[in-house]
């Protein structure tokens, strides 16, 4: 792997929240030089604190109760700042997928009806997963990075039944409260 920065990281003059950097000093950084601002940079803290909310205090699971998927939803909407980190500041497809994967599995186990996915949601933590999986990439672990080369293309796979599952499960609950509301209304 090229030890240097590649030039086209970011155009000169660019503004990132946290992190920013001349054209100039993208030619002389090294990778580890470069990963370890990303790991002082504003948005890593954030997402520290994003995932310690959300999987410490259980407020993922709790935001779960909501009916109707809508607090799943609400909470895997935050692990979009995972995906945007894995993406387009590490540049890393296969970790995207892994966090992809993650997060699709906490949205369906959240979906499953009579409190069973809640429950599975107290244990999944997928926030503390990308978290775990983000910080063994910035900081070179071998065996996280193998093992997510290794699984990117299950984690492709994945990410599609779980969007299918997702959609077939939401298709299923709509089923399930249109047949409620007309027993109990008519």
């Amino acid at each position: 792997m090229n030890s240097r920065l590649s030039t086209d990281y970011t155009k000169a003059g660019d503004k990132h929240p946290g992190f920013s950097i001349s054209k100039a000093s993208q030619q002389t950084m090294t990778t580890a030089e470069r990963k370890k601002r990303l790991g002082e940079s504003r948005l890593y803290q954030g997402m520290q604190k994003i995932s310690a909310w959300l999987d410490r205090y259980y407020l993922d699971a709790i935001a779960g109760l909501v009916p109707g998927g809508i607090g799943d939803v609400a909470t895997a909407l935050f692990s979009l700042v995972h995906v945007y980190f894995a993406l387009f500041r590490l540049r890393s497809v296969p970790l995207t997928l892994a966090i992809l994967n993650n997060a699709l599995r906490d949205v369906l186990f959240g979906l499953i009806p009579f409190y069973v996915g809640d429950v599975l949601d107290f244990f999944h933590r997928a926030n503390s997963r990308n978290m775990a999986l983000i910080n063994g990439f910035l900081n070179n672990d071998e065996t996280v990075i193998r093992n997510i080369n290794r699984k990117a293309l299950q984690s492709l796979a994945m990410i599609v039944v779980f969007v299918l599952a997702i959609f077939a499960m939401l298709y299923v609950l709509m089923k399930i409260a249109s047949a409620l509301g007309t027993v109990i209304f008519s």
